[in-house]
């Protein structure tokens, strides 16, 4: 091999080094952009999900599915009405997984 091959490729190698240790994303792949909505009708609600902080996202996220195919909402994990969700869901885990 030549001079400017060995070049070449020994640049290629150095290039993928270094870009390998770069994060593809910096602000993470959440779902909910934004901070969300701070509440929602009880009775609009089909169902909620509870989506906890992971190496892709490092915010807890409320995805609330609404009734009559109106879409999702994500909920300020903040508020009161997303503190009983959260709450909510946990209890049913726990129950789902104390009963096996």
């Amino acid at each position: 091999m030549n001079v400017k091959g060995m070049a070449i490729v020994l640049a290629v190698i150095v290039c993928a080094t270094i870009t390998e240790g770069f994060p593809m994303f910096k602000g993470g792949r959440c779902l909910c952009i934004g901070p969300g909505v701070k509440a929602v009708k009880f009775t609009e609600i089909e169902k909620a999900s509870v989506i906890y902080p992971s190496n892709s996202c490092n915010k807890t996220e409320v995805i609330i599915t609404l009734k009559a195919h109106k879409g999702q909402r994500c909920l300020n994990p903040r508020s009161k009405q997303a503190s009983f969700i959260i709450k909510q869901v946990e209890r049913k885990n726990f129950l789902k997984y104390r009963n096996k």
